[in-house]
């Protein structure tokens, strides 16, 4: 930290102003950083190019993104704002002054997918006879068809609830799509009446024809006669309402924290409503009744002229029709870890030589799950540690825990319980595996434990060997079929001795700080970090290279300036985040960023320190972007990568990653994006796949020809 402080007074005479040197104008703004990252993917829907399910398919994942900004991002500052917390964001907003900005940035956004949707989409989706109807332009048929639908399906799950002097206004769970109907009795008297439209039915009811859907909230509307028998009907109108779903848990003070997490989720779907979205042909009157309902200033209601919820066009994502999306994709087994005529024993190859896996171009399945599945049915293997942040519902590798645990082999799994929006599935797994037998840990009081870790201990002859699988990704075989990330099987004692020491830590009362290999958040990452920039700051043709989703720590950046001052390259690959400003002059010359926002979410964590001319390249790789939630609140492991075939892959994935203009954005000095010009027609995606299918060809070569 001080060589840091030291760069940036020696500076030369900056050529911008000494805020932007030395101020908080020399980082952007995270909440509007992250927005910014949801416009990059709200164009993939836009272009023209992008198949007509694909665009949808991005389309329900900005809509996704969107519910969980305003759930978590807008809601924080909400909480800031009414505990009266003034401090200012590094770039010194004030919580009220970033919910402002934000808010009106994410409603602009909202706002654009409606119109997308709408103006583009829909017709596109037509003109390949895929057409999303409404009531009023069904004839005679398709009405019989869906009022049987409606009596035999949709009616029996319905539950209409009044607001009157004897009814309550009904609580409004969080994301629901909900009618709110206004309706007049025979005598004369008005009722407001909510229906919620059943999240366990499909969002759009598909026709005969298996081309046409109509949106479940139209059909239930056309339907409000057998829920209100007798009334008149004088509106109807969607709402959905969105609110606070961050924990705000006290674990020191919970005994059971299982127990604590449920109460709180509990909690939680009740959580303070944040923002409403409603139809924008609802009557003011009941917009009135809503807002003050649900305790909103008029600023957090928002109006959409189109159907609310687009994250709902999952359900047209998934038709059968493969001509309209992207080729399909098919992992590729490593050579070493194939054989056509025998089974491979995993454990063997890794004890023989470190294989570097980078998902989804290289088979989850005959990788990671085997070397799970293999351990918990060999009868060498002693042992089996790991961690479980987010996991799939129908998860292989927990199902080969429980079996180990089964067949008496010692079976420790972290499980977090903390993790946001999957907090309910990590107990369900949770419960199963301590049924097993196993011994399951929830992390450490106050930090979520983010690291991808997995130790094999075995009998072999008179040894005892450790197998490690450090990864970037999440152990969940779903999206590890559609997260681009990298992990390593070894079977280096080093790491072996290290990930022994980082379970004790996480699982019991070790107090270990240091450690032979590898970098471990809370306990010294940063530093480290910040000392290999300074490394490369301090040397002749300095380099740097880094791969990450996020980049939000002050340290790290101003040791990034720092090192750009000293001359230093600095290419950093940034999916979302960015608070640095590149290439402000006196600042950030020398640095460059650029973000790859395309068929895979760009997951993988890669640092590179050196040129591989003058000096040689230290690589790193594991489960820690550089933002302050990962220093300092979550337990991250990153490793070394030492063998020099596998370095190689690594540089090649940086390497493609700096050359797409397929893909690519760049951050401009005042914080815009910028899409790369299309000169070459480079796509990471697509080399990288073609050379995983190469290494794939080689399966009769021996393993020192792979590289």
């Amino acid at each position: 930290m001080r060589w840091v402080a030291r760069q940036l007074e020696q500076a030369p005479a900056p050529s911008v102003s000494d805020d932007e040197i030395k101020g908080p104008a020399r980082f952007l703004n995270r909440e509007l950083s992250r927005l910014d990252f949801l416009e990059r993917v709200l164009t993939i829907a836009e272009d023209p190019a992008t198949p007509v399910l694909d665009r949808v398919r991005f389309l329900a994942i900005t809509g996704e993104n969107l519910d969980e900004f305003f759930q978590v991002r807008l809601a924080g500052l909400r909480e800031q704002m009414a505990a009266g917390v003034a401090t200012t964001s590094p770039d010194g907003l004030t919580a009220a002054e970033q919910q402002s900005l934000a808010r009106t940035k994410a409603a602009d956004l909202v706002d654009r997918q409606t119109r997308l949707f709408i103006a583009d989409v829909v017709p596109a989706l037509a003109a390949v006879g895929i057409r999303l109807s409404d009531w009023a332009g069904l004839d005679t048929d398709d009405r019989v068809f869906l009022d049987r639908v409606f009596d035999d399906r949709i009616f029996p799950v319905l539950t209409p609830l009044a607001v009157d002097p004897g009814h309550p206004f009904p609580h409004v769970s969080n994301l629901s799509l909900n009618l709110a109907v206004m309706v007049r009795d025979p005598d004369g008297g008005r009722r407001f009446a909510r229906v919620k439209v059943p999240p366990l039915l499909p969002r759009f009811v598909v026709l005969p024809d298996g081309e046409r859907f109509v949106p479940l909230e139209q059909v239930i509307a056309a339907h409000l006669d057998a829920l209100f028998p007798g009334m008149r009907i004088e509106s109807c109108a969607s709402f959905r309402v969105i609110r606070n779903a961050d924990l705000a848990l006290e674990e020191d003070e919970a005994d059971d924290l299982l127990a604590a997490i449920e109460l709180e989720l509990r909690r939680l779907r009740a959580g303070r409503a944040v923002r409403l979205e409603v139809d924008h042909s609802m009557h003011g009157e009941v917009v009135d009744l809503l807002e003050r309902e649900l305790q909103l200033e008029p600023e957090d209601v928002h109006g959409i002229e189109g159907p609310l919820d687009l994250s709902g066009l999952w359900a047209v994502y998934e038709l059968d029709r493969p001509e309209l999306k992207e080729d399909g994709w098919a992992p590729v087994t490593q050579p070493g870890l194939s054989d056509p005529d025998d089974p491979v024993a995993v454990l063997d190859v890794v004890r023989d030589r470190d294989i570097l896996l980078h998902h989804p171009y290289d088979s989850f399945a005959t990788s990671v799950e085997a070397f799970i599945k293999q351990a918990a049915a060999d009868p060498d293997v002693l042992a089996i540690k790991q961690t479980l942040y987010r996991t799939s519902g129908d998860s292989p590798i927990v199902k080969a825990l429980i079996r180990a645990a089964e067949r008496g082999k010692q079976v420790a799994v972290l499980v977090e319980v903390k993790a946001r929006f999957d907090e309910e599935a990590n107990i369900a797994w949770a419960r199963a595996l301590e049924r097993a037998g196993v011994h399951v840990v929830y992390g450490l009081v106050g930090l979520k434990t983010h690291a991808k870790i997995a130790l094999v201990v075995r009998q072999e002859d008179d040894v005892i060997r450790r197998y490690c699988h450090i990864g970037t990704g999440n152990y969940n075989s779903r999206t590890a079929r559609m997260y681009e990330d990298v992990g390593l099987l070894t079977a280096d004692p080093q790491l072996g001795a290290d990930l022994t020491d980082v379970f004790n830590y996480i699982t019991g009362y070790s107090r270990r700080h240091d450690y032979r290999s590898i970098l471990v958040a809370p306990l010294g990452l940063r530093r480290r970090v910040i000392e290999m920039i300074g490394e490369q700051a301090s040397t002749t043709g300095g380099r740097i290279v880094m791969k990450m989703n996020g980049l939000a720590d002050p340290a790290v950046i101003d040791a990034l300036y720092a090192a750009s001052q000293a001359g230093t390259q600095i290419d950093l690959i940034v999916r979302g985040i960015c608070c640095l400003r590149p290439g402000l002059p006196g600042l950030s010359d020398n640095i460059r960023v650029r973000s790859i926002v395309g068929r895979f979410l760009e997951h993988s964590r890669v640092f590179a320190f050196g040129d591989g001319e003058r000096q040689r390249v230290e690589y790193l790789m594991g489960s820690a972007d550089l933002m302050p939630r990962n220093l300092d609140r979550r337990v991250e492991v990153v490793t070394p990568v030492k063998d020099g075939a596998l370095r190689e892959r690594l540089q090649e994935i940086l390497a493609a990653n700096l050359a797409d203009d397929v893909n690519a954005w760049t951050l401009g000095p005042d914080g815009s994006w910028t899409k790369v010009p299309t000169r070459i027609g480079f796509s990471a995606t697509a080399v990288l796949h073609e050379r995983a299918l190469e290494r794939g060809r080689r399966v009769f070569e021996t393993p020192d020809d792979e590289d």
